[in-house]
């Protein structure tokens, strides 16, 4: 009786390893999926590390001198010195 008995255990045994292996917490699924899961939030991670370094870049120049906040001025809101005269090129399709 022993000689049956012990060798459905092991059977029963490697079916629930089995079965956790492919369906449990930690199967093989569910680690790609968080593996696809890791890789999308590095890329997300990598485009704001760039990001950043441009803002502060961008902080840095601000804080070392005026001649970036001209420009930026100059560039988003149309500042103009007084005796300066402003000239715009229009460039037409072809």
């Amino acid at each position: 009786m022993a000689h049956r008995f012990i060798p459905g255990l092991l059977i029963a045994l490697l079916l629930v390893v089995h079965a956790q292996l492919w369906f449990g917490r930690g199967s093989v699924p569910s680690v790609a999926s968080l593996k696809q899961q890791v890789q999308q939030q590095q890329a997300a991670n990598a485009v704001a590390r760039l990001r950043n370094d441009q803002i502060a870049n961008e902080v840095r120049d601000l804080q070392e001198g005026l001649g970036m906040v001209e420009e930026l001025a100059r560039q988003e809101l149309g500042m103009v010195r007084p005796n300066e005269v402003f000239v715009q090129f229009a460039q037409r399709a072809p």
